[in-house]
């Protein structure tokens, strides 16, 4: 078996243990003579797989009892119109926002489809390559919720602490930052991920909400989008998508396994301190337009001296086993990844192959 290094953004890299157990198990489950995604997802065996998901979600983020945890089809893409149509119903008809990139960008603009949004900050100017002093977010005392996206993947920007909001709860789109490193689940109302970078195959959302704010939500929404009615059935209102849960569970098992979110952090620490290195020491060659104290330890952004270089990267690293480090076609340049499952030896070689490149290619 060969298998690249994949630094690609999403659908990104998995545990090679989760992949291989899941292969094993792929055309039988459990000695029942079918596969789990053949199953009914009313059965035992599946039920016992939903459930440890849900249960291995809790310990392993320290999420306190007054907190739902919800597996949701759609992705996080889906939570950009659910968030504002369950949290902006009744009386709550304003929201505040933080627009930091991309994926901020995309919520807002949905969540200004269903009521007022109050921009906080805004980094357009800065061509979002900086985050906001978290003390200086003042929420509106009405708004609903504050709205932040904890990482983004296109712009390479990762908050490092959270804002204090008093009675407004913090909605926080973790989709690439989810689980790879403790946070304060408390000082949020939501948390939401699509889980196809830190967690399982693209297709499926966690949803962590806490009680109270699940109370408020709207009651006059159909059915799927309603927090309450999948809170309530255990997000078994309609058929789950089963196996992404399934690889949800034994991507779990895996964070465990390596010591949990403290575990996983300390890797990632490891991981970007190789990258960064060596564009902070290639004398401009590789240049990072993120401010050193917001820079993402899962999605690391760079330029060469020009873009035939960047493409002449891009193609060398296919050729050496790295896949996935072409940049965003918004901003280009080169990206690198870094996700819970990356080995250390991914970041590795790809800091021993940007040294190199560099020595081979400078002017």
């Amino acid at each position: 078996m060969s298998r690249v290094y994949n630094f690609s953004a999403g659908p990104c890299t998995l545990p090679l243990p989760a992949l291989e157990e899941a292969a094993a198990e792929f055309v039988e489950y459990d000695g029942k003579g079918m596969s789990i995604i053949e199953m009914s997802h009313r059965s035992k065996e599946y039920s016992a797989v939903h459930e440890q998901a849900i249960q291995l979600t809790r310990k392993i983020m320290n999420v306190p009892d007054n907190y739902k945890i919800l597996f949701l089809g759609g992705g996080a893409t889906l939570q950009f119109s659910m968030i504002p149509m369950n949290l902006m119903g009744g009386s709550k008809k304003s929201c505040d926002f933080t627009v930091t990139g991309s994926w901020a960008k995309k919520a807002f603009a949905d969540a200004g489809k269903i009521g007022n949004v109050n921009v906080l900050f805004d980094g357009k100017d800065e061509n979002y390559m900086t985050l906001p002093d978290p003390s200086t977010l003042k929420v509106s005392s009405d708004a609903a919720y504050l709205h932040l996206t904890s990482n983004e993947t296109i712009g390479g920007i990762e908050w490092q602490s959270w804002p204090e909001t008093g009675a407004v709860p913090i909605v926080c789109d973790m989709s690439s930052d989810m689980m790879s490193r403790p946070v304060p689940v408390e000082k949020f109302g939501v948390i939401y991920a699509g889980a196809q970078k830190n967690l399982g195959p693209a297709g499926v959302a966690l949803v962590i909400i806490r009680d109270d704010v699940l109370a408020s939500c709207s009651d006059d929404l159909t059915a799927y989008l309603s927090y309450k009615i999948h809170a309530e059935k255990d997000s078994m209102y309609n058929t789950p998508p089963v196996f992404c849960i399934y690889m949800i569970q034994k991507v779990l098992k895996w964070v465990e396994s390596v010591g949990g979110l403290e575990g996983v952090q300390k890797l990632a620490e490891e991981r970007s301190a190789l990258v960064y290195d060596v564009i902070d020491q290639s004398g401009g060659y590789f240049s990072c337009p993120v401010q050193v104290e917001n820079r993402s330890k899962m999605n690391i952004v760079w330029r060469l001296p020009s873009e035939e270089l960047e493409a002449k990267f891009v193609k060398e690293t296919l050729a050496a086993g790295m896949s996935g480090l072409k940049g965003h076609r918004s901003v280009g340049g080169c990206r690198a990844s870094m996700y819970n499952a990356m080995p250390v030896e991914g970041a590795k070689a790809l800091a021993a192959f940007m040294k190199e490149f560099a020595a081979q290619n400078k002017a």
